[in-house]
Protein backbone atom coordinates (compact mmCIF):
# COMPACT_ATOMS: atom_id res chain seq x y z
CA UNK A 1 0.00 0.00 0.00
CA UNK A 2 1.77 3.74 -1.37
CA UNK A 3 -0.82 5.24 0.66
CA UNK A 4 -2.34 5.96 4.04
CA UNK A 5 -4.84 8.39 2.06
CA UNK A 6 -8.14 6.63 4.54
CA UNK A 7 -6.55 6.32 7.24
CA UNK A 8 -5.36 9.63 7.62
CA UNK A 9 -8.12 10.89 6.69
CA UNK A 10 -9.67 9.63 9.55
CA UNK A 11 -7.56 11.02 12.27
CA UNK A 12 -7.37 14.31 10.71
CA UNK A 13 -11.09 14.88 11.22
CA UNK A 14 -11.98 17.23 13.59
CA UNK A 15 -13.64 16.35 16.92
CA UNK A 16 -13.10 16.63 20.37
CA UNK A 17 -11.29 19.03 21.77
CA UNK A 18 -8.83 18.07 24.53
CA UNK A 19 -6.38 20.82 26.70
CA UNK A 20 -3.19 21.72 24.65
CA UNK A 21 0.44 22.94 25.50
CA UNK A 22 0.71 26.07 23.31
CA UNK A 23 -1.80 28.73 23.93
CA UNK A 24 -3.45 28.64 20.14
CA UNK A 25 -5.99 26.25 20.22
CA UNK A 26 -8.81 27.37 22.77
CA UNK A 27 -9.83 25.00 25.39
CA UNK A 28 -13.03 26.01 24.76
CA UNK A 29 -13.59 27.07 21.35
CA UNK A 30 -16.98 28.56 19.57
CA UNK A 31 -18.42 26.93 16.51
CA UNK A 32 -16.62 29.66 14.65
CA UNK A 33 -12.93 28.97 16.25
CA UNK A 34 -13.29 25.07 16.26
CA UNK A 35 -13.63 25.48 12.01
CA UNK A 36 -10.09 27.65 12.58
CA UNK A 37 -8.93 24.81 14.35
CA UNK A 38 -6.20 22.01 13.03
CA UNK A 39 -6.77 18.23 14.70
CA UNK A 40 -5.08 15.54 14.27
CA UNK A 41 -6.22 12.31 16.25
CA UNK A 42 -8.85 14.59 17.53
CA UNK A 43 -6.00 16.60 19.29
CA UNK A 44 -5.88 20.25 18.70
CA UNK A 45 -2.36 21.46 16.92
CA UNK A 46 -2.76 25.00 15.95
CA UNK A 47 -5.99 27.71 15.56
CA UNK A 48 -4.98 29.85 12.34
CA UNK A 49 -6.43 33.14 12.03
CA UNK A 50 -4.88 35.31 9.04
CA UNK A 51 -6.64 35.73 5.90
CA UNK A 52 -4.29 35.25 2.89
CA UNK A 53 -6.16 37.47 0.00
CA UNK A 54 -9.80 35.75 -0.47
CA UNK A 55 -8.77 32.75 1.31
CA UNK A 56 -10.19 32.65 4.89
CA UNK A 57 -8.64 30.31 8.13
CA UNK A 58 -11.24 28.04 7.58
CA UNK A 59 -10.08 27.20 3.89
CA UNK A 60 -6.94 27.34 4.90
CA UNK A 61 -7.84 24.44 7.28
CA UNK A 62 -9.48 22.23 4.79
CA UNK A 63 -6.05 22.97 2.32
CA UNK A 64 -3.93 21.19 5.20
CA UNK A 65 -6.67 18.45 5.14
CA UNK A 66 -6.03 17.78 1.40
CA UNK A 67 -2.41 18.31 1.64
CA UNK A 68 -2.40 15.33 4.43
CA UNK A 69 -4.06 12.97 2.27
CA UNK A 70 -1.64 13.27 -0.58
CA UNK A 71 1.43 11.75 1.52
CA UNK A 72 2.64 8.35 1.13
CA UNK A 73 3.64 6.20 4.20
CA UNK A 74 7.01 7.08 3.28
CA UNK A 75 6.30 10.27 3.61
CA UNK A 76 5.12 9.64 6.67
CA UNK A 77 8.90 7.93 7.78
CA UNK A 78 9.92 11.42 7.47
CA UNK A 79 9.96 14.02 10.33
CA UNK A 80 9.01 17.35 9.96
CA UNK A 81 11.17 20.22 9.43
CA UNK A 82 10.46 24.14 9.78
CA UNK A 83 11.67 26.42 6.88
CA UNK A 84 11.36 30.23 7.52
CA UNK A 85 9.51 31.74 4.60
CA UNK A 86 8.20 35.47 3.67
CA UNK A 87 4.57 34.76 1.93
CA UNK A 88 1.97 37.84 0.87
CA UNK A 89 4.58 40.52 2.83
CA UNK A 90 4.56 38.28 5.61
CA UNK A 91 6.75 36.60 7.97
CA UNK A 92 5.98 33.19 8.34
CA UNK A 93 7.49 29.62 8.93
CA UNK A 94 6.88 26.57 6.89
CA UNK A 95 6.63 22.98 8.43
CA UNK A 96 7.68 20.15 5.85
CA UNK A 97 7.83 16.81 5.62
CA UNK A 98 10.08 15.01 3.39
CA UNK A 99 10.51 18.51 1.49
CA UNK A 100 6.69 18.89 0.95
CA UNK A 101 5.05 21.33 2.82
CA UNK A 102 2.86 20.88 5.52
CA UNK A 103 1.10 23.68 6.33
CA UNK A 104 1.86 27.68 6.80
CA UNK A 105 2.28 29.62 10.04
CA UNK A 106 2.24 33.38 9.47
CA UNK A 107 2.55 35.93 12.23
CA UNK A 108 -0.80 36.82 11.82
CA UNK A 109 -1.96 33.69 13.17
CA UNK A 110 -0.76 34.26 16.41
CA UNK A 111 -2.97 35.78 19.77
CA UNK A 112 -0.98 39.02 20.71
CA UNK A 113 -1.58 37.63 24.74
CA UNK A 114 0.13 34.63 23.81
CA UNK A 115 3.43 36.12 24.66
CA UNK A 116 5.24 34.22 21.74
CA UNK A 117 7.31 34.31 19.23
CA UNK A 118 6.33 33.17 15.39
CA UNK A 119 9.53 30.69 15.81
CA UNK A 120 8.30 29.63 19.20
CA UNK A 121 5.04 28.85 18.19
CA UNK A 122 6.36 27.37 15.29
CA UNK A 123 8.70 25.14 17.38
CA UNK A 124 5.12 24.52 20.03
CA UNK A 125 3.18 23.12 16.52
CA UNK A 126 5.60 21.60 15.62
CA UNK A 127 6.26 19.38 18.63
CA UNK A 128 2.72 18.25 18.67
CA UNK A 129 2.54 17.55 14.68
CA UNK A 130 6.02 15.43 15.04
CA UNK A 131 4.20 13.05 17.86
CA UNK A 132 1.46 12.50 16.42
CA UNK A 133 3.46 11.53 13.50
CA UNK A 134 5.67 9.30 15.25
CA UNK A 135 2.63 7.42 17.05
CA UNK A 136 0.93 7.17 13.22
CA UNK A 137 4.23 5.72 12.00
CA UNK A 138 5.44 3.12 14.27
CA UNK A 139 1.67 1.81 14.54
CA UNK A 140 2.39 0.98 11.05
CA UNK A 141 4.77 -1.32 11.42
CA UNK A 142 4.13 -5.01 10.90
CA UNK A 143 5.66 -5.69 14.05
CA UNK A 144 4.00 -3.08 16.23
CA UNK A 145 0.55 -4.55 15.17
CA UNK A 146 1.27 -8.13 15.32
CA UNK A 147 2.48 -6.80 19.07
CA UNK A 148 -0.92 -5.30 19.36
CA UNK A 149 -2.74 -8.31 18.46
CA UNK A 150 -0.86 -10.46 20.54
CA UNK A 151 -2.03 -8.02 22.93
CA UNK A 152 -5.26 -7.80 22.34
CA UNK A 153 -5.55 -11.41 22.51
CA UNK A 154 -3.80 -11.64 25.75
CA UNK A 155 -5.97 -8.94 27.53
CA UNK A 156 -9.03 -10.68 26.24
CA UNK A 157 -8.08 -13.93 27.87
CA UNK A 158 -7.40 -12.25 31.14
CA UNK A 159 -10.83 -10.48 30.68
CA UNK A 160 -12.37 -14.33 30.43
CA UNK A 161 -10.25 -15.40 33.29
CA UNK A 162 -11.49 -12.79 35.50
CA UNK A 163 -15.52 -13.46 34.50
CA UNK A 164 -14.92 -16.90 35.16
CA UNK A 165 -13.27 -16.16 38.48
CA UNK A 166 -15.89 -13.51 39.40
CA UNK A 167 -19.07 -16.95 38.21
CA UNK A 168 -16.70 -19.05 40.40
CA UNK A 169 -16.36 -17.01 43.42
CA UNK A 170 -19.72 -15.87 43.16
CA UNK A 171 -20.83 -20.05 43.11
CA UNK A 172 -18.90 -20.04 45.86
CA UNK A 173 -20.19 -17.24 48.04
CA UNK A 174 -24.24 -19.28 47.86
CA UNK A 175 -22.48 -22.44 48.61
CA UNK A 176 -21.10 -20.71 51.59
CA UNK A 177 -24.30 -19.19 52.54
CA UNK A 178 -26.19 -22.54 52.13
CA UNK A 179 -23.37 -24.23 54.58
CA UNK A 180 -24.33 -21.23 56.96
CA UNK A 181 -28.01 -21.80 56.66
CA UNK A 182 -27.83 -25.31 57.24
CA UNK A 183 -25.33 -25.25 60.32
CA UNK A 184 -27.18 -22.40 61.71
CA UNK A 185 -23.78 -20.33 62.50
CA UNK A 186 -24.81 -17.06 62.03
CA UNK A 187 -25.06 -14.23 64.14
CA UNK A 188 -28.01 -13.31 62.96
CA UNK A 189 -30.91 -15.34 63.56
CA UNK A 190 -31.98 -18.48 61.32
CA UNK A 191 -35.33 -17.59 60.35
CA UNK A 192 -33.79 -13.78 58.87
CA UNK A 193 -30.69 -15.49 57.86
CA UNK A 194 -32.26 -17.55 54.69
CA UNK A 195 -33.82 -14.06 53.76
CA UNK A 196 -30.66 -12.02 53.91
CA UNK A 197 -28.12 -14.63 52.95
CA UNK A 198 -30.22 -14.61 49.42
CA UNK A 199 -30.33 -10.69 48.83
CA UNK A 200 -26.32 -11.32 49.97
CA UNK A 201 -25.79 -13.16 47.09
CA UNK A 202 -27.72 -11.27 44.77
CA UNK A 203 -26.38 -8.30 45.50
CA UNK A 204 -22.24 -9.90 45.33
CA UNK A 205 -23.84 -11.38 41.76
CA UNK A 206 -24.74 -7.65 40.62
CA UNK A 207 -21.23 -6.43 42.11
CA UNK A 208 -19.72 -9.23 39.70
CA UNK A 209 -21.24 -8.04 36.56
CA UNK A 210 -20.92 -4.51 37.09
CA UNK A 211 -16.48 -5.20 38.08
CA UNK A 212 -17.24 -7.14 34.50
CA UNK A 213 -18.69 -4.13 32.24
CA UNK A 214 -16.07 -2.10 34.07
CA UNK A 215 -13.30 -4.59 32.47
CA UNK A 216 -14.78 -5.09 29.74
CA UNK A 217 -14.66 -1.36 29.35
CA UNK A 218 -11.02 -0.73 30.06
CA UNK A 219 -10.14 -3.49 27.69
CA UNK A 220 -12.00 -2.16 25.14
CA UNK A 221 -10.30 1.25 25.60
CA UNK A 222 -6.87 -0.15 25.88
CA UNK A 223 -7.68 -2.44 22.35
CA UNK A 224 -8.79 0.91 21.04
CA UNK A 225 -5.13 2.79 21.81
CA UNK A 226 -3.44 0.11 20.33
CA UNK A 227 -4.59 0.16 16.79
CA UNK A 228 -4.32 3.56 14.37
CA UNK A 229 -7.92 2.95 13.35
CA UNK A 230 -8.98 2.83 16.55
CA UNK A 231 -6.87 5.27 18.11
CA UNK A 232 -9.28 8.15 19.12
CA UNK A 233 -12.03 6.20 20.46
CA UNK A 234 -9.68 4.50 22.68
CA UNK A 235 -8.69 7.84 23.55
CA UNK A 236 -12.43 8.97 24.08
CA UNK A 237 -13.47 6.51 26.28
CA UNK A 238 -10.47 7.06 28.48
CA UNK A 239 -10.81 10.88 28.70
CA UNK A 240 -14.92 10.15 29.25
CA UNK A 241 -14.31 7.95 32.05
CA UNK A 242 -11.70 10.22 33.87
CA UNK A 243 -14.65 13.02 33.17
CA UNK A 244 -17.23 11.17 34.80
CA UNK A 245 -14.81 9.66 37.67
CA UNK A 246 -13.98 13.69 38.43
CA UNK A 247 -17.30 14.17 38.07
CA UNK A 248 -18.71 11.81 40.72
CA UNK A 249 -16.19 12.52 42.78
CA UNK A 250 -16.50 16.13 42.85
CA UNK A 251 -20.42 15.63 43.58
CA UNK A 252 -19.74 13.59 46.31
CA UNK A 253 -17.14 16.06 48.06
CA UNK A 254 -20.28 18.68 47.48
CA UNK A 255 -22.28 16.71 48.73
CA UNK A 256 -21.14 15.58 51.83
CA UNK A 257 -21.87 18.52 54.52
CA UNK A 258 -25.96 18.06 53.67
CA UNK A 259 -25.41 14.27 53.69
CA UNK A 260 -24.06 14.79 57.66
CA UNK A 261 -26.93 17.26 58.19
CA UNK A 262 -28.72 14.61 56.87
CA UNK A 263 -27.08 11.49 58.93
CA UNK A 264 -27.82 13.52 62.11
CA UNK A 265 -31.36 14.68 61.66
CA UNK A 266 -32.10 10.67 61.34
CA UNK A 267 -29.95 9.75 64.61
CA UNK A 268 -32.12 12.09 66.47
CA UNK A 269 -35.26 11.10 64.78
CA UNK A 270 -34.11 7.57 65.96
CA UNK A 271 -33.38 8.06 69.59
CA UNK A 272 -36.67 9.97 69.90
CA UNK A 273 -38.57 6.92 68.33
CA UNK A 274 -36.10 4.70 70.77
CA UNK A 275 -37.12 6.83 73.61
CA UNK A 276 -41.32 7.38 72.72
CA UNK A 277 -41.17 3.17 72.14
CA UNK A 278 -39.63 2.96 75.95
CA UNK A 279 -42.73 4.85 76.75
CA UNK A 280 -45.57 2.92 74.88
CA UNK A 281 -44.16 -0.51 76.04
CA UNK A 282 -44.49 0.65 79.67
CA UNK A 283 -48.07 1.35 78.42
CA UNK A 284 -48.65 -1.60 76.68
CA UNK A 285 -47.50 -4.04 79.93
CA UNK A 286 -49.63 -1.69 82.32
CA UNK A 287 -46.71 -0.19 84.67
CA UNK A 288 -47.58 3.66 83.12
CA UNK A 289 -51.04 5.07 82.24
CA UNK A 290 -51.18 8.05 79.80
CA UNK A 291 -54.83 10.14 79.31
CA UNK A 292 -56.28 8.73 75.94
CA UNK A 293 -53.79 5.90 75.48
CA UNK A 294 -55.20 2.27 76.21
CA UNK A 295 -52.85 -0.88 75.96
CA UNK A 296 -54.86 -2.48 73.13
CA UNK A 297 -54.18 0.92 71.45
CA UNK A 298 -50.76 1.18 71.83
CA UNK A 299 -49.63 -0.66 68.62
CA UNK A 300 -51.13 1.78 66.47
CA UNK A 301 -50.08 4.83 68.46
CA UNK A 302 -46.60 3.60 67.87
CA UNK A 303 -46.94 3.49 64.22
CA UNK A 304 -49.02 6.99 63.53
CA UNK A 305 -46.30 8.45 66.27
CA UNK A 306 -43.51 7.00 63.97
CA UNK A 307 -45.06 7.78 60.84
CA UNK A 308 -45.67 11.58 61.72
CA UNK A 309 -41.81 11.59 63.78
CA UNK A 310 -40.09 10.10 60.05
CA UNK A 311 -42.00 12.51 57.72
CA UNK A 312 -41.33 15.62 60.05
CA UNK A 313 -37.59 13.98 59.55
CA UNK A 314 -37.60 14.09 56.08
CA UNK A 315 -39.40 17.55 55.47
CA UNK A 316 -36.20 18.71 57.70
CA UNK A 317 -33.49 16.74 55.95
CA UNK A 318 -35.39 17.23 52.28
CA UNK A 319 -33.39 20.42 51.37
CA UNK A 320 -29.91 19.07 52.24
CA UNK A 321 -30.48 15.95 50.24
CA UNK A 322 -28.22 16.10 47.15
CA UNK A 323 -30.08 17.74 44.08
CA UNK A 324 -32.93 18.62 46.32
CA UNK A 325 -33.25 22.07 43.78
CA UNK A 326 -32.65 20.63 40.78
CA UNK A 327 -35.83 20.18 38.40
CA UNK A 328 -35.64 16.57 38.09
CA UNK A 329 -36.08 16.12 41.87
CA UNK A 330 -38.91 18.69 41.91
CA UNK A 331 -40.61 16.88 39.18
CA UNK A 332 -40.55 13.47 41.05
CA UNK A 333 -41.49 14.88 44.15
CA UNK A 334 -45.03 16.40 41.82
CA UNK A 335 -45.53 13.42 39.92
CA UNK A 336 -45.60 11.64 43.02
CA UNK A 337 -47.48 13.71 44.99
CA UNK A 338 -49.99 13.57 42.40
CA UNK A 339 -50.38 9.94 42.55
CA UNK A 340 -50.86 9.82 46.13
CA UNK A 341 -53.74 12.45 45.07
CA UNK A 342 -54.98 10.44 43.23
CA UNK A 343 -54.97 7.06 44.29
CA UNK A 344 -55.25 7.79 48.08
CA UNK A 345 -58.56 8.55 48.54
CA UNK A 346 -60.09 5.10 48.66
CA UNK A 347 -56.43 3.71 50.69
CA UNK A 348 -57.05 6.94 53.26
CA UNK A 349 -61.16 5.93 53.45
CA UNK A 350 -60.09 2.45 54.42
CA UNK A 351 -56.95 3.51 57.14
CA UNK A 352 -59.07 5.55 58.38
CA UNK A 353 -61.38 3.32 59.10
CA UNK A 354 -59.05 1.39 60.64
CA UNK A 355 -57.87 3.59 63.09
CA UNK A 356 -61.53 3.79 64.06
CA UNK A 357 -61.77 0.06 64.67
CA UNK A 358 -58.25 0.02 66.82
CA UNK A 359 -58.91 3.25 68.86
CA UNK A 360 -62.72 2.34 69.68
CA UNK A 361 -61.31 -0.87 70.75
CA UNK A 362 -64.51 -2.58 69.05
CA UNK A 363 -62.32 -6.22 68.11
CA UNK A 364 -58.79 -6.93 68.53
CA UNK A 365 -56.75 -9.80 67.48
CA UNK A 366 -58.29 -13.19 69.28
CA UNK A 367 -61.82 -11.81 69.63
CA UNK A 368 -64.60 -14.12 68.04
CA UNK A 369 -66.79 -11.91 66.41
CA UNK A 370 -69.53 -11.87 63.89
CA UNK A 371 -69.51 -9.42 60.38
CA UNK A 372 -72.02 -9.82 58.27
CA UNK A 373 -72.46 -13.15 57.28
CA UNK A 374 -68.68 -14.08 58.19
CA UNK A 375 -68.03 -15.52 61.82
CA UNK A 376 -64.73 -16.33 63.27
CA UNK A 377 -61.44 -15.32 65.14
CA UNK A 378 -59.32 -12.23 64.21
CA UNK A 379 -56.09 -12.96 63.43
CA UNK A 380 -55.02 -9.43 62.34
CA UNK A 381 -56.60 -5.84 62.56
CA UNK A 382 -54.48 -4.45 60.09
CA UNK A 383 -54.74 0.01 58.85
CA UNK A 384 -56.72 -1.00 56.06
CA UNK A 385 -58.09 -4.46 56.31
CA UNK A 386 -59.38 -6.92 59.45
CA UNK A 387 -58.58 -10.82 58.96
CA UNK A 388 -60.87 -13.33 59.80
CA UNK A 389 -60.41 -16.78 60.57
CA UNK A 390 -63.73 -19.01 59.93
CA UNK A 391 -64.57 -22.00 60.75
CA UNK A 392 -63.67 -23.81 57.64
CA UNK A 393 -60.15 -22.46 58.57
CA UNK A 394 -60.62 -20.00 55.88
CA UNK A 395 -58.85 -16.54 55.90
CA UNK A 396 -61.41 -13.46 55.38
CA UNK A 397 -60.49 -10.24 54.48
CA UNK A 398 -62.70 -7.70 55.06
CA UNK A 399 -62.08 -4.23 54.57
CA UNK A 400 -61.74 -1.71 57.36
CA UNK A 401 -64.33 0.59 55.39
CA UNK A 402 -66.77 -2.65 55.17
CA UNK A 403 -66.52 -3.44 58.91
CA UNK A 404 -66.95 -0.07 60.09
CA UNK A 405 -70.02 0.24 57.82
CA UNK A 406 -71.71 -2.53 59.27
CA UNK A 407 -72.30 -4.13 62.73
CA UNK A 408 -69.71 -5.70 64.52
CA UNK A 409 -71.03 -8.34 66.83
CA UNK A 410 -67.98 -9.40 69.40
CA UNK A 411 -68.68 -12.50 71.12
CA UNK A 412 -65.75 -12.81 73.77
CA UNK A 413 -64.73 -9.19 74.26
CA UNK A 414 -67.18 -9.67 77.21
CA UNK A 415 -65.80 -12.51 78.67
CA UNK A 416 -62.02 -11.67 80.06
CA UNK A 417 -60.80 -15.21 80.68
CA UNK A 418 -61.39 -15.93 76.80
CA UNK A 419 -64.35 -17.82 76.64
CA UNK A 420 -66.61 -17.16 74.25
CA UNK A 421 -70.97 -17.44 74.46
CA UNK A 422 -72.64 -19.78 72.02
CA UNK A 423 -75.93 -19.92 71.32
CA UNK A 424 -78.33 -22.36 68.99
CA UNK A 425 -81.50 -22.95 68.04
CA UNK A 426 -83.92 -25.22 67.78
CA UNK A 427 -88.02 -24.84 66.67
CA UNK A 428 -90.74 -27.45 68.19
CA UNK A 429 -94.16 -27.40 67.85
CA UNK A 430 -96.95 -26.45 70.33
CA UNK A 431 -97.57 -30.31 71.52
CA UNK A 432 -94.02 -30.69 72.85
CA UNK A 433 -94.42 -29.31 76.80
CA UNK A 434 -91.86 -26.42 76.49
CA UNK A 435 -90.64 -27.79 79.91
CA UNK A 436 -89.82 -30.53 78.25
CA UNK A 437 -87.75 -28.62 75.33
CA UNK A 438 -85.66 -26.80 78.17
CA UNK A 439 -85.13 -29.90 80.49
CA UNK A 440 -83.83 -31.81 77.15
CA UNK A 441 -81.52 -28.60 75.78
CA UNK A 442 -79.96 -28.30 78.61
CA UNK A 443 -79.18 -32.05 79.20
CA UNK A 444 -77.72 -32.14 75.68
CA UNK A 445 -75.27 -29.10 77.04
CA UNK A 446 -74.49 -30.53 80.09
CA UNK A 447 -72.96 -33.70 78.10
CA UNK A 448 -70.99 -31.71 75.92
CA UNK A 449 -67.11 -31.49 76.28
CA UNK A 450 -66.35 -28.28 75.85
CA UNK A 451 -69.08 -26.30 77.59
CA UNK A 452 -67.84 -24.16 81.07
CA UNK A 453 -69.39 -26.31 83.86
CA UNK A 454 -69.24 -23.45 86.21
CA UNK A 455 -71.92 -21.42 83.78
CA UNK A 456 -75.31 -22.70 83.78
CA UNK A 457 -76.92 -23.50 80.04
CA UNK A 458 -79.84 -20.98 79.64
CA UNK A 459 -82.62 -21.47 77.44
CA UNK A 460 -84.48 -18.84 76.36
CA UNK A 461 -88.12 -18.92 73.89
CA UNK A 462 -87.35 -16.53 71.64
CA UNK A 463 -90.99 -16.29 69.62
CA UNK A 464 -94.27 -17.88 69.98
CA UNK A 465 -94.76 -18.31 66.25
CA UNK A 466 -97.86 -19.98 64.08
CA UNK A 467 -97.09 -23.24 64.10
CA UNK A 468 -94.17 -23.66 66.37
CA UNK A 469 -92.04 -22.68 69.06
CA UNK A 470 -88.57 -20.77 68.60
CA UNK A 471 -86.34 -21.87 71.29
CA UNK A 472 -82.38 -21.23 72.12
CA UNK A 473 -79.98 -22.55 74.37
CA UNK A 474 -77.05 -20.07 75.66
CA UNK A 475 -73.91 -21.61 76.48
CA UNK A 476 -70.19 -20.52 77.72
CA UNK A 477 -67.37 -22.37 75.90
CA UNK A 478 -64.43 -23.04 77.45
CA UNK A 479 -61.29 -20.75 76.50
CA UNK A 480 -60.02 -21.51 73.05
CA UNK A 481 -62.42 -23.53 71.80
CA UNK A 482 -63.56 -23.55 68.35
CA UNK A 483 -67.25 -22.10 67.52
CA UNK A 484 -67.52 -24.80 65.04
CA UNK A 485 -66.50 -27.71 66.84
CA UNK A 486 -68.58 -26.75 69.57
CA UNK A 487 -71.64 -26.14 68.01
CA UNK A 488 -71.34 -29.21 65.85
CA UNK A 489 -70.95 -31.31 69.21
CA UNK A 490 -73.71 -29.45 70.95
CA UNK A 491 -76.08 -30.22 67.28
CA UNK A 492 -74.87 -33.83 67.92
CA UNK A 493 -76.15 -34.31 71.91
CA UNK A 494 -79.73 -32.43 70.90
CA UNK A 495 -80.40 -34.67 68.45
CA UNK A 496 -79.64 -37.38 70.85
CA UNK A 497 -81.36 -36.32 73.74
CA UNK A 498 -84.81 -35.74 71.81
CA UNK A 499 -84.39 -39.19 70.14
CA UNK A 500 -83.62 -40.70 73.70
CA UNK A 501 -86.81 -39.15 75.00
CA UNK A 502 -89.42 -39.89 71.88
CA UNK A 503 -89.70 -36.23 71.11
CA UNK A 504 -89.43 -35.66 66.91
CA UNK A 505 -87.30 -32.37 65.94
CA UNK A 506 -89.82 -30.50 63.16
CA UNK A 507 -91.10 -27.42 62.75
CA UNK A 508 -94.58 -28.48 61.68
CA UNK A 509 -96.85 -26.50 59.10
CA UNK A 510 -100.67 -27.25 58.44
CA UNK A 511 -102.20 -27.10 55.54
CA UNK A 512 -105.96 -27.45 56.93
CA UNK A 513 -106.60 -26.76 60.83
CA UNK A 514 -106.81 -30.09 63.22
CA UNK A 515 -110.05 -32.14 64.50
CA UNK A 516 -108.79 -31.21 67.82
CA UNK A 517 -106.52 -28.97 69.96
CA UNK A 518 -102.94 -28.89 69.61
CA UNK A 519 -102.36 -28.42 72.80
CA UNK A 520 -100.74 -30.39 76.29
CA UNK A 521 -102.86 -31.58 78.92
CA UNK A 522 -101.45 -30.12 82.16
CA UNK A 523 -100.94 -33.89 83.47
CA UNK A 524 -98.42 -33.98 80.56
CA UNK A 525 -96.34 -30.69 81.44
CA UNK A 526 -93.41 -32.42 83.41
CA UNK A 527 -92.51 -35.40 81.17
CA UNK A 528 -88.98 -36.87 81.71
CA UNK A 529 -86.63 -35.14 81.77
CA UNK A 530 -88.46 -32.32 83.36
CA UNK A 531 -89.47 -32.46 87.13
CA UNK A 532 -92.31 -30.38 88.43
CA UNK A 533 -91.42 -27.98 91.34
CA UNK A 534 -92.78 -29.99 94.10
CA UNK A 535 -90.96 -32.72 93.17
CA UNK A 536 -87.12 -30.43 93.06
CA UNK A 537 -88.37 -29.34 96.92
CA UNK A 538 -88.74 -33.10 98.04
Amino acid sequence: MNRILLVFLTCFLSGFVFISQAAEPRQAPTEQERARTLYVFHQPIVMLQAKFGLTTPEERVLRIRNTLRNFTEADVREPLNIVPVTRYNQQGRLIVMNGKPVMLLAQADLDEGDDLTLDQAAQRVLTRLEAQRMALRDQYDSGWLALSTVKTVAGFLVFVLFCYGAYRSWRWVQRFYRRRILENRSLIPHRWRRFIGTIETRLYALLMILLAVVAFYFWLSWVFSLFPWTRVWGTSLGDWSFRVLRQMALSIASAMPGLLIVLLIFLLTAAILRLLKFVLNQVEAGRLQLPGIHPETVGATRKLISVVVWLFALSAAYPFLPGANSLAFKGISVFFGLMLTLGSAGVMNHAMSGLVLIYSRALRKGDVIRVADNEGMVSEVGMLATKIITRENYVVTVPNAVVVSGKITNLSVQNPDGGVNLTVGVTIGYDTPWRQVHAMLELAAKRAQCIDPTQPPLVRQLSLMDWYIAYELQVRLLPGQSLAVARNELHSNIQDVFNEFNVQIMSPNFVMQPEGAVMVAKDNWYPAPATAPDAEKG
